[in-house]
């Protein structure tokens, strides 16, 4: 299973407030962190045809 999955999984289920607030802030960072790799391989490919 995937790390996101299993975030989503537990966020689902968590009952506890602060546990909960934590598992949206690291899904934000995997979302931030995932939206600089797919800004590097376009300026990459970019930079590449040119």
């Amino acid at each position: 299973m995937s790390i996101d999955r299993f975030i989503l999984r537990k966020l689902n289920t968590c009952q506890e407030e602060h546990t909960r607030a934590n598992l949206v802030r690291l899904f934000v960072i995997r979302i931030r962190k995932a939206e600089i790799a797919i800004e590097h391989d376009a300026a990459y490919v970019i930079s590449k045809v040119h």
